[in-house]
């Protein structure tokens, strides 16, 4: 049920982690291009040509996904020309089986738990944010709704399938998502169709895939960077509200600065959070009404919690010389102990003066934090805080 907790994520978040993660994306390309030879240069150039004018092209253009044309041309043209570029095969050595199953031969007990969880709890952590955050951006440029929570239900089992048969836990990835979509995917079939190839190719066609060259994958992926960077978001900076532009460049820079995504939107949510509350504090007013010579009333109107509880104390008037006292609560809300631990302080200080208290209106659901929490009704808890107890 963790997909619930994306409600509380805002939008401001959402877009600096897309932009982080598009800087990211762009900064890991970066050793591919440093120290190298002009013909590394002309090969990206021309594969963010391929990539960006094959579309152009009548029928065929929208048929085939041009970064797949980019990678077979470029890697067709290295093979002819016999370029001295790095390949995919100076990056490692692929499998040359298909994954088999193994049961994982450590004691399972306490101390084997405790060594793992802190990896895998991170792990899950920031494998869990992504894929909530790429659903998110995938269902706003498919215009559908997915499931969060059966998205969170699919990771968690495949990732225990995955590691039973010597695979590494992952997550959803935002820039092959975007590809994808770009590319027409739309459905299940089309990731479960990405994977059956990936590893059909890594497998049984290695000696072709070693042949492809980086400048290649690093020109889709500077493409990716390009495509998941919200450049919308650097317009609209000056528009929005400044409580969310900063939020925004928050996210962004912690993720960059750590690269952690977890804790740049931490980072993100804690400050959504935060101006969320003061903003909502500022929509607290209590109104003094006069009803007769000997007594006051006060209606408080708006949202009373820890944000708002100084302002609620300090609307009141203590210093006034009246009999009786009385606060409407009839269009007023009392959110936590706070509240209402301010509102025993406002009964205790009129009581203190000489004045009677009355207060009326309260909704069902602030009498009971009240009922709960409070002691303004209890004259001997009120003789106790007063004394000082």
């Amino acid at each position: 049920k963790l997909g619930s907790l994306m409600r509380f994520v805002s939008r401001s978040v959402v877009t600096g982690f897309v932009n982080a993660l598009a800087i990211l994306i762009f900064m890991a390309q970066l050793p591919e291009l440093t120290n190298v030879t002009w013909h590394v240069y002309a090969m990206t150039a021309a594969g963010l040509g391929i990539i960006y004018l094959f579309p152009y092209l009548p029928v065929i253009g929208r048929t085939i996904p041009s970064p797949l044309v980019c990678i077979v041309v470029l890697t067709l043209v290295a093979m002819l020309v016999g370029l001295e570029i790095r390949t995919v095969g100076d990056m490692g050595q692929l499998p040359d089986t298909l994954p088999i199953f193994l049961w994982p031969d450590v004691p399972f007990n306490l101390d084997t738990l405790l060594i793992i969880l802190p990896y895998s709890f991170g792990l899950a952590v920031v494998g869990l944010l992504e894929s909530m955050m790429t659903a998110t951006i995938v269902d706003d440029l498919t215009d559908t709704a997915s499931d969060k929570n059966r998205e969170c239900k699919g990771q968690g089992i495949a990732n225990i399938g995955s590691g039973l048969m010597g695979g590494m836990a992952g997550c959803a990835m935002i820039g092959q998502s975007i590809i994808n979509v770009k590319s027409g995917g739309r459905g299940r079939l089309s990731s479960f169709t990405a994977g059956t190839f990936l590893l059909l190719m890594v497998v049984f066609l290695d000696e072709w895939l070693k042949q492809i060259p980086m400048a290649a994958l690093v020109a889709v992926m500077i493409m990716v960077s390009i495509g998941t960077f919200s450049w919308s978001s650097l317009r609209d900076l000056k528009k929005n509200p400044l409580s969310s532009s900063i939020v925004m460049v928050a996210t962004v820079v912690v993720v960059v600065a750590t690269h952690n995504l977890a804790m740049g939107v931490l980072v993100g949510v804690l400050l959504a959070t935060l101006f969320f509350a003061n903003k909502i504090g500022r929509f607290m007013v209590v109104k003094p009404a006069q009803s007769s010579a000997n007594e006051r009333v006060y209606q408080v109107v708006g949202q009373v919690f820890f944000a708002s509880s100084e302002q609620f104390i300090e609307s009141f008037d203590f210093k006034e010389v009246v009999a009786k006292v009385v606060i409407d609560l009839t269009h007023s809300h009392f959110w936590d102990i706070t509240a209402v631990s301010s509102l025993d302080k406002v009964v205790i200080k009129f009581r203190r003066e000489g004045a009677e208290v009355e207060i009326i209106g309260m909704s069902d659901a602030t009498a009971t934090i009240v009922d709960k929490f409070g002691v303004h009704n209890d004259p001997e808890e009120v003789e106790k805080l007063m004394a000082g107890h």
